[in-house]
This record gives C-alpha cells, structure tokens and sequence, in this order.
C-alpha cells in the first residue's frame, strides 16, 4: 500500500520549544517517514506567518475567524495512486491551520484510509477530527497520534507503537 504524509509545520517561536529551525509537528512527520517510507507533501503558504508566537497566534485566530483560505507555495499534490494519507498539523485554536484547510477542501479522499498527528499543548486533537472528517468526505478515519509539542523530541517510540 502507498502512503503520502500531508502536513503543515511552523518553525521560528514555539509554545513551551523557543524559537525553532524545524517545527514540531515536522519532526513527527519525519519520524512517520523514518517507519513508513511513505513520501511527503509539505504545505506553506505564500507569505509565512509571523515569527513570534504571539503575533502567530494573533494573526492566526483573525484567519480562523474570517475563514480564510490562505493562498499555497504549492497545492499541487496528486494522492491518486496512495491508498493511507497521514495528515499532520498543530492545532491552532482548537483545530488545523487555515492552510489544511486550503489544500483539504482541493483533494479528493474517497476510498482512502487517513491517519491524523498533531501536535499541541493539552488540547489533544480538539475539533480538527470532526473537521477533518467534514473535509475528507468518503475517507476511511483510522486511530490518530497526537502529542504534545514539548515532548516530540522524544516520542519516536510512540511513533512507532502508533503504527505498528
């Protein structure tokens, strides 16, 4: 069976990490990577956001509200030809990123098996399910990871009991 990881991650300042050169929910995507040879699909949007976190959140919490779809660096992504799609994200404001939402609401998931990771402080994977089962309509939902962002480091065998 082919897999694809879809994920979205923000380095720069983090929640309970600092200021980061690789964010973490892109660590867990490499280690589900490491496990599973499965390619991957990073999502960015065209305009970074904002390095402090403050000002990330601030702004990020204006896209949620407004709805926003933020425009991609690429959206070209074909997941045809892959039967498990793991989509990773952190949750901001009790759900994905606006740029999951952007590329989501592009692809066509019926018949695929998806596997959701994120990372967050406490909240766990808070709405973004049922969010992502509103989006991936005909997808086939299969027990998700989530994992504090301050613990990633250090998870690799949870990763790994997850997918085994």
């Amino acid at each position: 069976m082919r897999s694809i990881i879809i994920y979205f991650s923000r380095a720069d300042e983090n929640y309970g990490v600092g200021v980061v050169t690789k964010g973490n929910t892109e660590i867990l995507a490499e280690y589900i990577q490491e496990f599973t040879q499965a390619d991957m699909f990073k999502v960015e949007r065209i305009t970074d956001y904002p390095k402090s976190y403050r000002e990330c959140t601030e702004f990020a919490q204006k896209e949620l509200d407004a709805n926003i779809r933020p425009k991609l660096k690429n959206s070209n992504v074909d997941i045809s030809n892959y039967d498990i799609i793991y989509i990773g994200y952190p949750i901001w404001w009790g759900t994905m990123p606006m740029p999951m939402f952007t590329l989501l609401s592009k692809l066509n998931f019926e018949g695929k098996i998806i596997r959701p990771f994120c990372t967050h402080e406490g909240s766990g994977f808070s709405a973004s399910i049922l969010d992502l089962k509103r989006m991936c309509k005909g997808a086939i939902f299969e027990e998700g990871l989530s994992i504090k962002g301050s613990s990633v480091k250090s998870s690799k065998g949870k990763v790994e009991n997850w997918l085994s």
